[in-house]
């Protein structure tokens, strides 16, 4: 199993495009937006940060600097003030359009795969009309994508929304299926089909998204990293 710290350098790797200097460039997915100007990682053996491409040398010996006092980023969403210095470094050049903060989980032990949860290709994509037809592009270019099927359609999908040596889980459940345990049988299925790949799943959320979670718990997916990005 690698390390924590290996696990959030692949985390990062799946996520955003990066230069011959591990630089951030795009957001890893096709027409994606430009990558965060400032990510900073932090799990239980240390942290690490990494910076847009196109950030000034003088913005990122601050940022640098101010990586000397760090948040939490383990257990809750930080706090405006402890945060405040990063902001206001990249606040010089210009606005902050974007911030995010949360826990990122890997698979220590692969969960039980329900019978319900099918793969998703190109010849049973009609599965899923008319829940959750906007993962179709998805299913197109190849993506693993997992589906719980509730009356012949699909309810709940798991895919592989970004993808490096790990995949990164995308998670949605139709609003009318919601609470039903479907997310984490869909979870389960996709993490077992990465693994089989000899890929290694990962699933990471925001603080504020408490259903999402509440899914990694449910599943007893292990924290390995905490989040901070400023777009």
């Amino acid at each position: 199993m690698p390390s924590d710290s290996e696990l959030l350098r692949a985390h990062v790797g799946a996520l955003f495009t990066q230069d011959d200097a591990d630089r951030l460039i795009r957001v890893n997915e096709p027409g994606g937006k430009p990558a965060p100007r400032f990510f900073l990682g932090q799990t239980t053996e240390g942290s690490a940060w990494w910076f847009r491409a196109d950030l000034t040398e003088d913005t990122m010996h601050r940022l640098e600097a101010a990586c000397a006092v760090l948040p939490d980023l383990l257990t809750a969403e930080p706090s405006h003030d402890r945060v405040a210095p990063f902001r206001a470094i990249l606040e010089r050049s210009a606005p902050i359009e974007a911030a995010w903060a949360g826990p990122a989980f890997h698979f220590p032990n692969l969960p039980a795969v329900s019978s319900s949860s099918v793969r998703i290709t190109r010849a049973n994509a009609d599965l899923l009309k008319p829940y959750l037809e906007s993962w179709s592009d998805d299913v197109a270019r190849g993506q693993t994508l997992y589906a719980v099927v509730v009356g012949g359609k699909a309810v709940s999908v798991c895919a592989s929304v970004r993808e490096g040596a790990a995949h990164e889980a995308g998670v949605e459940t139709a609003l009318a299926f919601r609470g039903n345990g479907y997310a984490g049988q869909a979870v389960s299925a996709w993490a077992a089909a990465v693994r089989q790949m000899n890929r290694v799943p990962l699933y990471s959320t925001s603080w504020t998204n408490t259903a999402s979670r509440a899914v990694a718990r449910k599943l007893n997916l292990v924290q390995f990293a905490g989040d901070l990005h400023f777009g």
